[in-house]
């Protein structure tokens, strides 16, 4: 009978034990917080909205420098591709033959002086004369017509020596602007301006420098009829900001204005041209580089700003989750047109208030729950003059997807 109730004790011990081992991590699931996860409320941040164009960098200004009298070049006074001040030499051509022709007018001045002192003197004679009646009237007349005649002859020669002078001086070429002097076009002992005024280098401003781009017509009136309907604010043309793309995919660290756009449409292409300046102290930009300019002609104030590690993908496209009031996660489709910095910018799906997921948020899921910890939401001032760390929106990225 003892053995009976040992065997029957020991069987109810084994069972409490089984029950017990398996609800004892039920009771701990049941009981264990959501955990805790760092959120964002989202909250509408103006951005600017940009266009991305192919552009190509032109000097501010060029100078080609031409022989301006013939003559045998006999010295290149400059280093190519040196920077050269107005003035500056720059080729020497043979002075010989210009100082000879020089020295000649010098010489037909000296004369044309003596003529015209002689005149002077026969007039002044020929003046006490007339009124004494000692020699007639047309005589008198006579040494005034000489006397002019004499004077002009010194002006001739005074012009003639003044263009003597002009050309033994051009037989030193030297810049008409301040620039980068580019290679030499011809060499000592060549014969230029025979004819005509040969080209014998260039030179470039290129600080600052220019950037020539062109818009589509259409793009340009699709802006336009954005901003007039209110889905985008206007900038105005003196605070329009533009940024360079350099070829390999930099940015240029400096922003430009918007120099000049054209009020016609180029009936060829279809397209306005515009000029944007930019300086250049570094000589970074060159003439003739290829670049992708940045225009950013308009803000949009319904964009949003996300971290980039907030915003997820999926074959469906880009979304974020966000925590619901019960701290219940679900996904939110959104457009992500681009990243500004550690952010991307939202245009579509999100309303503001969202409180949305900044932490873990690619190992979490919809219907998870968690308890929503908020941080700091990213910011940017409205972009305005003055404003360079303002935001900017692409209208020709294609980064995110409608979800």
């Amino acid at each position: 009978m003892k053995q009976r109730v040992s065997l029957r004790t020991l069987a109810l011990s084994s069972v409490l034990i089984l029950i017990t081992g398996c609800s004892k991590p039920e009771a701990q699931q049941a009981t264990e917080a959501p955990a805790e996860v760092g959120v964002i409320v989202a909250q509408a941040t103006p951005t600017s909205v940009a266009t991305e164009l192919p552009g190509r960098l032109e000097p501010y200004r060029e100078a080609e420098v031409r022989a301006r009298v013939a003559g045998i070049v006999t010295a290149r006074l400059y280093e190519e591709g040196q920077d050269v001040t107005r003035g500056a030499a720059l080729f020497q051509i043979d002075p010989a033959p210009l100082q000879a022709a020089y020295d000649s007018e010098a010489a037909n001045l000296a004369r044309a002086q003596a003529n015209l002192s002689a005149a002077a003197d026969k007039l002044r004679r020929y003046a006490d004369l007339v009124s004494d009646r000692a020699i007639s009237e047309r005589d008198h007349a006579e040494s005034v017509a000489q006397e002019r005649q004499a004077r002009a002859e010194v002006a001739l020669a005074r012009a003639n020596l003044q263009s003597a002078k002009l050309k033994l001086d051009y037989a030193r070429v030297t810049s008409p602007i301040d620039g980068r002097a580019r290679r030499a076009l011809v060499t000592e002992g060549a014969l230029v301006g025979e004819g005509q005024a040969t080209p014998l280098t260039v030179v470039q401003q290129i600080d600052p420098i220019y950037v020539n781009f062109a818009q589509p017509a259409a793009e340009v009136m699709q802006l336009q009829k954005q901003i007039r309907a209110g889905a985008l604010e206007g900038v105005a043309p003196d605070q329009v900001r533009v940024r360079l793309l350099l070829p390999d995919g930099s940015e240029y660290g400096r922003g430009g204005t918007l120099s000049f756009a054209d009020l016609a449409v180029d009936p060829g292409t279809d397209n306005v041209t515009m000029r944007a300046l930019f300086e250049n102290p570094g000589r970074d930009l060159l003439p003739g580089m290829y670049v992708r300019v940045r225009l950013e002609q308009a803000i949009n104030r319904d964009t949003y700003l996300v971290p980039r590690n907030a915003l997820l993908r999926n074959a469906e496209g880009a979304h974020v989750l966000a925590a619901g009031a019960d701290g219940e996660l679900k996904k939110i489709a959104v457009t992500a047109e681009r990243l500004q910095g550690p952010n991307w910018i939202v245009t579509q799906g999100l309303a503001g208030g969202e409180r949305i997921v900044v932490e873990n948020a690619a190992h979490m899921a919809a219907g998870q729950k968690i308890k929503p910890v908020e941080r700091a939401a990213p910011s940017a001032q409205a972009p305005a003059a003055g404003n360079p760390e303002a935001g900017v929106q692409a209208r020709t990225s294609a980064s995110g997807q409608k979800g």
